[in-house]
């Protein structure tokens, strides 16, 4: 599992996520499960531009991760021919998201998982986000693969406004938003409860019971020990429930901002940045 974080506060995004990977797979007819607590998951989506992505969901495609293929994309969209190379001068959120999902979804995904039923085919998740050239207001868009299915792009929030999404493992966000856990309205249900008087039951809970943590004016930085503080609970929620954990590793912050653009907050590196100082910037 995974937990990311996008807040949209008046001076920019904050993206942060985990980096724990589950990866099972079925050997001599018995599931082998391993863990995994370094996986990339927050990206900047293009070099010099203000243009985020977060994944969930499956790890990789076939033999690559979605690591390894965002950057391919990355690489399509700034060096590429005129079907896919982005003008920074002149793009949207939404045309970066829509060329993300046809590099992700019908070039790699359905190519991977053709032989496969469409049922068992894995579930992923994208978030692309930033501002589009000579906007104003940042946007988020979300892609969704469900069911060898590919649900968006949807745009997740009205550009202007403000606010906090999670995709992923919700259950400890949720609790501290809502007061409640998800399962709350299928243990209503157990009382034969009316769906209309469960929404008015959810609808109260949620006037009454929901944590306001952000304000549109919120400054960057606190929008940024916002997204850590979540991310730090829902790993320690995990941590100390029964079972295998399903969120961990470093957490990795990044913000986007319309004039610094891209820029980490927190990164982790697989190589020394001292030995590579031609490659720090990546």
């Amino acid at each position: 599992m995974t937990i990311v974080v996008l807040i949209d506060v008046n001076d920019g995004i904050v993206l942060a996520s985990d980096s724990l990977t589950t990866i099972s797979y079925i050997k001599e007819n018995k599931q082998q499960t391993y863990i995994y607590k370094n996986a990339n998951k927050t990206f900047n989506l293009r070099k010099g531009s203000p243009i985020g992505a977060m994944t969930w969901g499956s790890g990789s495609i076939g033999k690559s991760s979605i690591s390894t293929l965002t950057k391919d994309f990355r690489k399509k969209i700034t060096e590429g021919d005129d079907e896919w190379r982005i003008d920074p001068s002149n793009y949207t959120i939404e045309e970066v998201t829509a060329k993300f999902k046809k590099f992700i979804f019908d070039n790699n995904y359905q190519n991977a998982y053709k032989d496969l039923e469409k049922e068992k085919r894995p579930f992923l998740g994208l978030i692309v986000a930033g501002y589009s050239s000579n906007e104003e207001l940042a946007e988020e868009w979300e892609i969704q693969i469900v069911n060898g299915e590919c649900n968006g792009p949807n745009m997740i929030r009205a550009r202007g406004t403000g606010g906090i999404s999670w995709r992923g493992q919700s259950e400890a966000i949720h609790r501290i938003f809502f007061g409640l856990s998800p399962a709350f309205a299928n243990i209503l249900k157990q009382f034969n409860l009316e769906d209309d008087m469960i929404n008015q039951i959810l609808n109260k809970g949620n006037q009454e019971l929901q944590a306001l943590f952000t304000v549109d004016a919120m400054p960057i930085q606190d929008a940024i020990d916002l997204a850590k503080f979540l991310i730090h609970t829902t790993i320690q929620y995990s941590k100390f429930s029964p079972g295998f954990p399903t969120v961990g590793g470093p957490i990795e912050v990044a913000t986007i901002t319309r004039h610094e653009h891209f820029k980490w907050v927190q990164r982790k590196h697989f190589y020394e940045l001292d030995l590579n100082p031609s490659i720090n910037k990546h």
